[in-house]
């Protein structure tokens, strides 16, 4: 299973092995924006199929970025160990911010989701050369703000910043909280996580500048390249100096929109009205969307447990009155032998004269599983359980019949009943089950209803589909 861990300033070489060809476009898919906000987006990051997987915790929600591939990746295969991921921890599927580009194959890949596309989500994206040369009548203002600020300060200059202007940037710092900068909260905490990524300056793969006048920074911009995207993701300024922002935008896309570099992003707006209204002005070529795929399975689409019924057999959801039987057939160890699941794994104590009705009647109500009681004449006798939906229509169905009712056949009637009813009334694609090879009974069992796919040192695989 993936092993991940939290984004570091030691990762950031790392990350941007992948994100240096990254073509997404998007703010979130750069090594800056992870480490820069890994407090806010908990990141947590892992290698797999030779693709970059960055696992977020907003809020206690996890969310995945889409896989962003290295050289040799397959975004396929990273996908399926998300999948699998998900599918081991108990943990709903959702892919965040995902790239236009990147969609149909989500599309294709997941028969039901809940799609978002939050407008304060779309990032600004500009045609860099149009940034470095404000060409045209479409930036005649742009044009005229910067036109006045080298009128006004004619000895201002451009300056990388590096290793020795530490003094010069704090000078700034200083300067822009003595002018009033925003106190919102949101606002403050941008202000102290700029600083701090400005001291990352000289690595390699940033590019930070600002203007100087009269031996004061009067502007600091800081960004990376990723793909043939320069991103924007620090820019401030001293208010004091009419024009210094567009005068900035334009420098920043000279000094450091080259070598193949076609675009600029800068951005969201965050739902900012005054931003919003800057950042159209500079005429972007796209806003960059972004797609929250939240994966669904198909029990989502049922409220309550159906009653199916076979020659013999009743199945319907557990009941109250089911729990003595149903304690019993859960704490037959013996019986449970090659269940494949021992409860003690995630049992914490509870009483056990509830637990495993709870437990089922959770999982359904999770959509994780649902829990077929199996009646003979009114009679609990054993269950049928299908589980580990992977969202793309897949699930593996299992049952067990009480020790008393063996021989007669009822495991194979409950248990193909439910994997019809998976197939032709739920809608899944395909129901797989497998069996210990010393199972001998359940082998003949799944024998009698799938077809064997395969086996290893473990188990024996079998599947139903249509």
């Amino acid at each position: 299973m993936l092993d991940f861990k939290p984004v570091s300033q030691g990762d950031l070489a790392t990350l941007r092995r992948y994100y240096a060809d990254c073509d997404y476009q998007l703010c979130e898919y750069s090594a800056l924006v992870k480490y820069m906000w890994r407090c806010n987006l908990n990141s947590d990051w892992t290698e797999a199929a030779g693709c970059l997987i960055i696992r977020n915790d907003i809020g206690g929600k996890i969310c995945f970025d889409y896989p962003i591939p290295g050289p040799q990746g397959d975004e396929d295969a990273a996908l399926e160990h998300i999948e699998e991921w998900c599918l081991e921890t108990g943990t709903p599927l959702e892919i965040s911010v995902v790239p236009v580009a990147k969609a149909p194959r989500l599309l294709v890949r997941y028969p039901r989701f809940k799609l978002i596309n939050n407008r304060s989500w779309w990032d600004y994206v500009y045609d860099a050369e149009a940034l470095r040369t404000f060409a045209g009548r479409h930036y005649s203002g742009q044009r005229n703000h910067i036109n006045k600020f080298r009128k006004l300060y004619p000895q201002a200059e451009w300056k990388v910043l590096g290793e020795d202007d530490g003094a010069l940037i704090e000078r700034f710092w200083d300067e822009l909280d003595e002018a009033g900068a925003k106190q919102d909260e949101k606002a403050v905490k941008e202000l102290r996580l700029s600083k701090e990524m400005l001291e990352l300056r000289t690595l390699p793969f940033f590019f930070a500048g600002g203007f100087v006048l009269e031996g004061r920074l009067i502007s600091i911009a800081m960004g990376e390249i990723c793909g043939d995207t320069l991103h924007e993701h620090i820019e401030k300024a001293l208010p004091d100096f009419e024009g210094v922002y567009p005068a900035t935008v334009q420098a920043f896309a000279q000094a450091f929109a080259t070598d193949g570099v076609r675009y600029i992003n800068r951005q969201d707006d965050v739902d900012d009205k005054g931003l919003r209204t800057s950042k159209l002005q500079y005429r972007p070529v796209t806003l960059a969307q972004k797609y929250c795929f939240s994966v669904l399975n198909e029990l989502d689409g049922i409220d309550a447990i159906p009653t199916l019924e076979t020659d013999r057999l009743t199945l319907s959801a557990l009941e109250e009155g089911d729990k003595p039987a149903y304690n019993a057939l859960c704490l037959d160890d013996e019986r449970n032998l090659f269940w494949g699941y021992d409860f003690r794994e995630d049992w914490k104590g509870e009483p056990l004269k509830d637990y495993f009705l709870d437990v089922a009647r959770r999982d359904f109500a999770t959509k994780m599983a649902i829990n077929f009681a199996v009646r003979l004449e009114g009679e609990f006798i054993g269950e049928v359980v299908l589980y580990r939906f992977d969202g793309k229509g897949h699930a593996e169905l299992g049952c067990r019949i009480a020790p008393a009712y063996d021989g007669h056949g009822y495991g194979v009637e409950a248990f193909q009943r439910v994997a019809e009813w998976a197939l032709y009334s739920l809608g899944l694609r395909r129901v797989v089950a497998k069996c210990h090879r010393p199972n001998e009974a359940s082998y003949r069992m799944l024998s009698s209803c799938m077809r064997r796919v395969g086996e290893d040192e473990t188990f024996y695989y079998f599947a139903k589909e249509v």
